[in-house]
């Protein structure tokens, strides 16, 4: 008979969530402390890295990294090797947006999203691999989760040119990444967030109510929602989902009836 019991626990297992100081990356860490696992955040600014890690208590340590460039996120495998053995979660989920008009939009407003959005969830996983297989036995995976978006899979209105594209980007990247990392045991998947209020969504933040007309779920989303989708993929549960983006919108992209636009 089934035991549905421990399917969604955590207990025992560790994770390191990038951009886990704020916004989805906290809601996450939260939520996998809250199952029972050792939480590892990295953020770029440490003041704020440490005092996150502070406030999740004591099973949440500080990794402060800038994952940004190659040599970041070589530098934040290496000082998480030397504090563990072995990596059961990577959620690769630090990124960061860039918005200005089409004549306008800077060659930097490309390689700055790109390298943050794309290439550090590739380099760091790459880095960390080993420790990927190490915490992978026993029949149980390991699991590599990324943070995509819907702006990956339909047409924002918002000129986030290299955003929307980088996305898409990461969405695709799951899935071949997912390919060559099953045969390690190692899980690869990705979330496609919609509007979760943070520093970064800073309309689904300050401006709520706005949102509702163009979502059928009627709200924005709750840290509960972001983080249920992490440890769903995280668990046991998630074990047989392999390269799949799970998507967590309260319905825009696939029940959003054409004539609601977002405002």
């Amino acid at each position: 008979m089934l035991d549905a019991s421990t399917l969604f626990s955590l207990e025992g297992r560790v994770a390191l969530v990038t951009g886990g100081s704020r916004g989805i990356g906290r809601m996450i860490a939260e939520g996998f402390l809250a199952q029972g696992a050792r939480v590892h955040i990295s953020a770029r600014k440490a003041d704020q890295c440490e005092a996150a890690a502070e406030e999740m208590g004591a099973r949440c340590k500080a990794v402060p990294a800038d994952v940004s460039t190659v040599e970041g996120a070589h530098d934040l495998a290496a000082r998480f090797r030397a504090a563990e053995p072995a990596l059961d979660i990577l959620v690769n989920n630090a990124g960061a947006a860039w918005g200005s008009e089409f004549e306008e939009f800077p060659e930097k407003g490309w390689d700055k999203i790109f390298d943050l959005n794309v290439k550090a969830p590739f380099f760091l996983t790459q880095a960390l691999f080993p420790l990927l297989k190490a915490g992978a036995g026993n029949g149980r995976p390991a699991k590599v989760i990324n943070i995509g978006s819907i702006d990956g899979l339909r047409i924002s209105p918002w000129e986030t040119y290299s955003y929307q594209a980088s996305k898409a980007a990461i969405h695709h990247l799951t899935r071949r990444m997912a390919a060559r990392l099953i045969k390690d045991s190692v899980v690869v998947s990705a979330i496609a967030p919609g509007a979760f209020p943070s520093a970064m969504n800073r309309a689904a933040r300050d401006k709520g109510d706005d949102y509702l007309a163009s979502i059928p779920a009627g709200r924005v989303g709750q840290p509960e929602d972001i983080a249920a989708a992490a440890i769903y993929l995280a668990s046991r549960a998630g074990d047989y989902v392999v390269g799949e983006v799970l998507t967590v919108d309260g319905g825009v992209v696939s029940a959003c009836p054409p004539e609601m636009v977002e405002p």
